[in-house]
């Protein structure tokens, strides 16, 4: 397990963070030691020997927690974590420190990596010529230069002393991974996201759901009223295909014209999930009922529609549902009751926008064609996330369905 780990690249590039570290440490050490001397201190040359020493420590902490509270100080750790560490700190980049506990946690952080590193650094240069002399301590004399290696000059010392020395490398090469390993798991607490960043990032994702599911809706009604329309019209030409040529060209070029809209709808949309700014082309308002209702008038059904005045007035979010919820509702019409008459009346009256559609339901039910839109609870969503009411009922021999939106959206209502 542990040579696994010394063999992976991983390992020594934090064994390289650590060290960067140590060699952060200096400048803060080097002025401590210059400004402690400045300090008197009392007691004997021992006692102030260990007070200059702690007192020296203690400069160069405070040094290094003061130069963590710098904001970027987090967003080049946070680098330095991603490349040679390999600590997942969330899902963006860190950025610098936005309020004082990400900055005391960051100093803290700080504070200890540069610690930390100085004492690996330390180990790391004095530990490996120690190794060599043990390992060939059994054939060099080293009594003029290691007098202390003289006391263990035996058969018993020679023959231990490159077994110690692999003892020390493996000590030495356990620490470097243990603490590469630690820092790791330790670093996301200290320099991951606040927990502002953390609800930021939430609603960031609840944002992109919503935007995609609402895409997802918009695609699927779209195409399912487009094909609803053209299985009408392509049958209807068939049936006068000899009969009457000139019905069946026109149904073609309606079936035509039906298809360019749906694979318009659907390159526009998967440009949006692609992030493609070129495909940010407007969606379909009520500027594009007359489009809709002739489509549908081409398809062998029975449309008088009443269309109000100042429909071009209608908020943008509201105008998209409003067309949304016609071609929904006349998509459910066609696929369960077929080319029934339908009725339609839109228009404003106050501050909201009314929509009523109305058909007779058939003796027999036509046969359920697969597909489509999302029927009334496609409608039902639209309809509550702008706060608007709706009712479908039948009524007298009739389907009909009435919503009524207001004209001022609700605040985060997207445009």
């Amino acid at each position: 397990m542990l040579w696994r780990s010394v063999l992976q690249p991983l390992t020594w590039r934090r064994w390289a963070y650590q060290v960067m570290g140590g060699a952060l440490l200096m400048p803060y050490w080097i002025l401590s030691m210059v400004v402690v001397p400045l300090v008197p201190l009392p007691g004997d040359p021992t006692t102030r020997g260990l007070l200059t020493g702690g007192l020296a420590l203690l400069l160069s902490a405070a040094g290094t927690f003061v130069t963590g509270l710098v904001p970027t100080v987090r967003v080049l750790e946070s680098a330095a974590i991603r490349e040679l560490v390999g600590g997942r700190l969330g899902e963006r980049p860190a950025g610098p420190s936005a309020d004082w506990p990400t900055r005391l946690r960051t100093a803290c952080w700080y504070a200890l990596h540069l610690h930390t590193g100085v004492v690996i650094s330390g180990i790391s240069l004095a530990v490996p010529p120690m190794v060599l002399v043990l390992l060939t301590f059994p054939f060099v004399d080293y009594g003029t230069a290691f007098p202390l290696m003289t006391r263990y000059d035996d058969l018993a010392g020679r023959l231990l002393a490159p077994l110690a020395g692999l003892l020390l490398a493996a000590a030495l090469l356990g620490l470097i991974v243990i603490t590469g390993q630690v820092m790791a798991r330790m670093a996301p607490a200290f320099l991951g996201p606040s927990r502002a960043e953390r609800l930021a990032e939430a609603e960031r994702r609840a944002d992109r759901l919503a935007e995609r599911n609402r895409l997802a809706r918009e695609l699927h009604d779209s195409v399912g009223h487009a094909l609803s329309i053209v299985t009408l019209q392509a049958a209807a030409a068939g049936r006068v295909l000899d009969t009457d040529p000139a019905f069946a060209r026109e149904a073609l070029a309606a079936i035509e014209e039906s298809a360019r809209s749906a694979l318009e709808d659907l390159d526009h949309v998967l440009g949006l999930l692609r992030e493609d700014a070129s495909a940010k082309a407007p969606q379909a308002t009520l500027a594009d009922l007359d489009g809709l209702l002739e489509r549908t008038r081409l398809a062998g059904v029975t449309l008088r529609a009443e269309v109000g005045e100042g429909l071009d007035g209608v908020p943008a979010v509201v105008s998209r549902e409003a067309y949304r919820i016609v071609q929904e509702g006349l998509t459910n019409v066609l696929r369960h009751a077929g080319k029934v008459p339908v009725r339609l009346r839109i228009g404003t009256a106050g501050d909201r926008l009314e929509i009523e559609m109305s058909n007779p339901l058939p003796e027999t039910a036509p046969p359920r064609r697969q597909g489509g839109g999302r029927g009334l609870h496609g409608i039902r969503e639209r309809v509550t996330v702008l706060r608007g009411r709706m009712l479908a009922r039948r009524h007298d021999g009739e389907w009909h369905l009435e919503v009524s939106l207001p004209l001022r959206a609700r605040e985060g209502a997207r445009t």
